[in-house]
């Protein structure tokens, strides 16, 4: 059972419910073990990061010509693609797609995504250890 999972902040039913199910493998013949995951509580961090990196590359396509939604009152090229992606995309893809761009720009790739992948082999490496 991963220590840092187990801590404060987790309901007292749930953790109740997580030793209930222990202590029933155990008596099948499991061996439970309390074992350390030290980096996965960057995990959510490094999901944003990456998922929302990825997800700016990818919605890169949906300009209204070829991929996806098109905004009917654009009259230029330029009103197509800012219309298209202001009036396509939801405000909580808007605001990953911004956080993937940022992280993925010149002078922030080294300080956010590499970081991120970086931290996302340790939690790996983590996950393997045990």
């Amino acid at each position: 059972l991963p220590k840092e999972y187990m801590g404060e902040g987790i309901d007292p039913q749930v953790k109740e419910t997580i030793l209930k199910a222990a202590k029933h493998l155990e008596s099948l013949g499991a061996i439970i073990e309390e074992v350390s995951l030290p980096h996965s509580k960057y995990g959510v961090a490094v999901y944003y990061i990456i998922a929302s990196s990825e997800a700016s590359s990818n919605l890169q396509r949906f300009d209204g010509i070829r991929y996806g939604f098109r905004a009917e009152d654009a009259t230029n090229l330029d009103e197509i693609y800012v219309k298209t992606r202001s009036q396509g995309f939801g405000e909580e893809v808007k605001r990953r797609i911004m956080l993937g761009t940022f992280s993925l720009s010149s002078g922030y790739y080294d300080a956010y995504f590499k970081k991120a992948g970086q931290v996302r082999t340790l939690i790996i490496q983590d996950f393997e250890k045990v």
